[in-house]
């Protein structure tokens, strides 16, 4: 599958808002984003009208880029989350937050969700017993994702275990550090789902 190749820093940017793409980096002051918080190119300072079609296509953009979905693949998502009840928006969240990078990512067993991606498809993650090595792999409630035994003393999971608490977690699911397990309670309500994106504007353009 096709990937984006290019740098991290310039969709935050180009976002005008941080997305925590790149782990700790965006954390600290060697942030691109800190310096120049601004859209990249040559005219990136200028301004831009704000029509409705354009905002409504930066909110599409902004959730396509936080969780790393090419364009086919998120529109088959809208187009799921359409035909299922509830709130259109907050399904098509739903649908997102319940991928094994995410949950990896969520559970702080890697520092981003590209990180996570490259995790999963390394084959590290077995979910209720059975191997998956599939990042878009949508986990249901009380699933239970675990580390593959021979893949703890691998280095990325020792700092992760080490580190473990150091940030929050979302309540529909909770790490269990110690055996490097993932328990999922539920799928999240979109209260819990703390992106920045306003999914009623991506509603709005694909209804069109």
């Amino acid at each position: 599958m096709a990937r984006y190749t290019g740098a991290d820093c310039k969709r935050c940017r180009r976002e005008k808002m941080k997305l925590f793409l790149k782990g700790s980096k965006c954390d600290g002051p060697k942030c691109p984003f800190e310096s120049r918080p601004f859209p990249p190119g040559q005219h990136g300072r200028g301004r831009t009208k704000e029509t409705e079609y354009l905002l409504q296509h930066r909110e599409k953009q902004k959730a396509r880029r936080v969780y790393g979905v090419l364009e086919k693949q998120f529109r088959g998502y809208y187009e799921e989350a359409v035909t299922k009840p509830g709130k259109t928006g907050e399904v098509l969240l739903q649908i997102l937050e319940s991928r094994l990078d995410n949950v990896v990512y969520r559970a702080g067993y890697a520092a981003s969700r590209d990180a996570a991606r490259q995790l999963v498809k390394h084959g590290h993650f077995l979910v209720n017993g059975v191997k998956v090595d599939i990042p878009s792999y949508r986990v249901r409630d009380k699933d239970i994702v675990t580390l593959r035994e021979k893949s703890k003393e691998l280095t990325p999971f020792v700092v992760a275990q080490a580190q473990a608490g150091s940030k929050p977690v979302p309540a529909w699911l909770e790490p269990i550090p110690s055996e490097m397990k993932i328990l999922i309670h539920s799928l999240p309500a979109r209260a819990v789902i703390d992106t920045q994106v306003q999914e009623q504007l991506i509603v709005e353009l694909y209804s069109k």
